[in-house]
């Protein structure tokens, strides 16, 4: 039977490090909890994750993030911690034929050298349901501790039988400074040096994937001339640096040009100047806060559908985040381009507020101070025809006053206003 390990390998869980050609991402895997970078919620003193590589006792999980978070790095250290035999197969081409190959694999290795099995299913989620559930019997016999990795939701994509029967672990992104301390550390073992500007480049715009940012590195490093500067990391990771500092001008220089291009109804300019944002890493959240805002500053009720498009999207950001929450983001200001304009909102509200610091807050009429509909001297409306009521409802100092003028934009509620004007005997 196929041995994972021949004669002369190493014991399992502790195999030798990456041959000296492998890729720079191998290289730097991390081989104790010590190295590991990131992931502090899930690796802080006491947490389940943490102990159980620790003390050398697996179980069972599914971890759930993007890519180049550190997946395969804390499935091999689970193995390596309790001695395991590390197997490890992709759902994108692996089949049934394989998982019985590596559970026939497991059970000849624990009945004849008591070893454990851990096994690493990466891509998890394209398993479908017969394929997720032929992993049953070894998980609850535990023959394997399978760990599952996915950049899904488990939730959606794994099937309820074998959720149940393993601990999910959420992954974040690494941080930039997370990144570029990898990459420093890199640099070590390349023997090369690279310009500070370089680093923070390919630390930034790594998206948190490591893997990312390690094999551009690699391949600025072989292609530069001693020294890794700005341009030879540009060419590696195939994009350009941007000029943007995200607490300084360019930040609210770029998203006031959103804001005028959108209010211009210029898609393609609304759509540049978001894909700037997005590709300099701005925060995904204020983004679609000025959105929320311009929905109804620029657009109210011109189109009041403008505003729940913006707060959707909003929503899909706390949701989904980047980078998929950019379709939503570019929806959205597409949607928000296109749409009628009108301020009268806007001028309305503020008109109301400078009245109110100018003058002060006039006290209501009496017939409207008690919660009670029935106090005397108050017109109902619905006991009307129409629905409406002659009587003033604004302060007697105010009577008259007007503060929301729809326009053109807003024909339909203008004539709406006036109709309910004439009805309550005020003029247009």
């Amino acid at each position: 039977m196929d041995q994972l390990f021949d004669a002369g390998d190493p014991l399992p869980g502790r195999a030798a490090g990456p041959a000296a050609d492998a890729p720079l991402a191998a290289r730097m895997r991390p081989a104790s909890l010590a190295d590991v970078v990131g992931q502090e919620h899930l690796l802080h003193e006491g947490a389940p994750l943490r102990v159980a590589i620790e003390q050398g006792r697996p179980h069972s999980m599914l971890l759930f993030g993007p890519p180049g978070s550190g997946k395969t790095t804390l499935a091999r250290l689970v193995a390596a911690s309790a001695n395991a035999a590390f197997e490890e197969l992709s759902a994108v081409q692996a089949g049934r034929a394989e998982v019985r190959a590596v559970i026939d694999r497991a059970r000849h290795r624990r009945d004849t050298t008591g070893t454990p099995t851990v096994f690493f299913l990466d891509e998890i989620h394209r398993f479908n349901k017969a394929q997720q559930d032929a992993l049953l019997p070894a998980v609850e016999e535990g023959l394997v501790t399978l760990i599952g990795a996915t950049t899904e939701n488990p939730s959606f994509e794994v099937n309820a039988a074998l959720l149940s029967r393993t601990r999910l672990y959420e992954l974040q992104p690494l941080g930039a400074a997370e990144v570029e301390g990898l990459l420093r550390r890199a640099l070590v073992g390349l023997g090369a040096q690279a310009d500070d500007a370089a680093l923070a480049f390919l630390a930034d715009r790594s998206d948190g994937d490591a893997r990312t940012a390690l094999s551009a590195l690699e391949l600025a490093a072989a292609t530069a001339d001693g020294r890794v500067g700005l341009a030879a990391a540009e060419d590696a990771l195939q994009r350009r640096a941007i000029r943007y500092d995200k607490g300084g001008d360019q930040h609210y220089d770029t998203i006031s040009a959103w804001i005028k291009a959108t209010r211009a109804s210029d898609p393609d300019a609304s759509l540049y100047y978001l894909a700037v944002m997005l590709e300099a890493g701005e925060d995904a959240r204020f983004i679609a806060r000025r959105m929320v805002i311009l929905a109804s500053e620029d657009i109210g009720n011109a189109d009041p559908q403008a505003l729940l498009v913006a707060v959707a999207a909003a929503q899909a950001v706390e949701h989904v985040g980047l980078p998929e929450a950019m379709h939503a983001l570019a929806q959205c200001a597409i949607y928000l381009a296109l749409a009628p304009k009108s301020n009268a909102a806007y001028a309305a509200i503020a008109a109301a507020r400078a009245h109110v610091r100018e003058h002060g807050a006039a006290l209501p009429p009496s017939y409207l101070r008690s919660a009670n509909r029935r106090e005397p001297g108050y017109d109902y409306p619905h006991d009307n025809a129409g629905h409406v009521t002659p009587q003033d409802v604004l302060p007697e100092a105010l009577a008259g006053e007007r503060f929301y003028r729809p326009d053109d934009a807003e024909a339909a509620l203008r004539e709406r206003l006036a109709a309910i004007r004439a009805a309550r005997g005020r003029p247009g």
